[in-house]
């Protein structure tokens, strides 16, 4: 991810907010295209005898330099705007394939990415808010969607990771990171309106610091002479996530099936329950008390068949066959909670992996 090289605190926020002032390739002609019209106009009778035949060449030669190099160009290097249209299809499939026990997440994410990217003139940016316990799938959540819009994915030059333990450690210089975090926003969306932005540890950081960028997300055309309507921005948190286990937990102890939780049973709850969280960087934040905020989205916590499930696709990643005692084995190894059921995995599918290693250890 583009913003995630640089350094730490100030220091590399200060760093990476360089980057944002490069030129680039907008995925489309632009100028080339007024030239364009205005050569076309060259070619009028009345016009055209005032012209002097090689004063017309370099013209109509400047219009498919403009026209046709962008084009090329980003036949071979990563342009601004998606890598091709945003397939529903691919994108359903990614989330179908990728991402265990998250039917809300998966329904949600599909319509509101495929939707907004296929709008040609948004109202606003795109504001997803994940939120779940460690290992419930909310960065590869956030990987699917990169990878699915850039073809450079979280390496993509357009896609923006903010670390808040990493970038903004110090409560004392919260007003610096106010200031830099604008400047590195305005200057990345000012060279491509299609940039994505991702806040992990929305839990760890200062409250008041992200509602720095609250013009960046509301209603506005242009906010100092920049757009922001076809950016998106992505939110990591684990605040509410016991809000959304007692909803999971009530569900299950009713004998009820977890798909069957809607998302009219959590999403309000959820947005009260981060709202008046004090360790969260949203509390009492502008950006949920002004509804700038479009999903908020919940990752339930897994159950066993879930884990089962991850471990098989990392089989099949490295290549292994599928063997179901070790499936099992790895599984069983993993703590879960309330202590007395033993529902859900206390940490997802995060340590799955490496568990892993232990069975295929030469």
């Amino acid at each position: 991810m583009a913003s995630a090289r640089g350094g730490t605190g100030s220091a590399g926020l200060a760093a990476v907010l360089v980057r944002g002032r490069r030129e680039n390739a907008q995925g489309g002609a632009g100028p080339g295209m007024k030239l364009g019209r205005a050569a076309l106009g060259l070619l009028a009778p009345s016009v055209v005898q005032a012209v002097e035949p090689i004063s017309l060449g370099l013209a109509l030669a400047g219009v498919l330099t403009g026209y046709i190099y962008p084009r090329l160009y980003c036949l071979f290097a990563e342009c601004c705007g998606q890598k091709r249209s945003l397939s529903r299809e691919a994108l359903q499939k990614d989330l179908d394939n990728k991402l265990f026990g998250q039917h809300l997440a998966k329904k949600i994410i599909l319509n509101a990415v495929f939707g907004f990217i296929n709008n040609p003139k948004p109202k606003k940016p795109l504001t997803l808010s994940l939120h779940g316990w460690t290992g419930t799938g909310k960065n590869f959540v956030s990987k699917i969607i990169a990878e699915n819009i850039y073809e450079g994915g979280l390496n993509s030059d357009y896609v923006h990771l903010f670390v808040a333990t990493l970038h903004f450690p110090h409560a004392s210089n919260i007003t610096l990171y106010k200031d830099q975090l604008q400047l590195w926003i305005r200057g990345n969306v000012s060279a491509c309106a299609r940039s994505i932005f991702i806040f992990d540890e929305m839990d760890k950081m200062h409250a008041g610091l992200i509602d720095a960028i609250k013009p960046f997300l509301d209603y506005y055309d242009l906010v100092d002479g920049v757009s922001y309507q076809k950016a998106i921005f992505i939110f990591l948190s684990n605040a509410g996530a016991e809000r959304i286990t007692d909803v999971a937990l009530d569900f299950w102890r009713s004998g009820k099936q977890r798909e069957d939780i809607k998302l009219k049973d959590i999403e309000h709850a959820l947005s009260v329950s981060v709202f008046n969280n004090k360790n969260s960087g949203f509390w009492h934040s502008s950006l949920i008390d002004r509804n700038l905020i479009d999903y908020f989205v919940p990752f339930l916590p897994l159950e066993y068949k879930h884990l089962k499930m991850c471990i098989r696709v990392e089989m099949q990643s490295r290549g292994y066959e599928t063997n179901e005692d070790i499936v099992s084995r790895v599984a069983e190894e993993m703590t879960f909670f309330p202590k007395e059921e033993r529902v859900f995995s206390d940490k997802g599918c995060k340590t799955v992996f490496t568990k892993l290693d232990y069975y295929y250890d030469d």
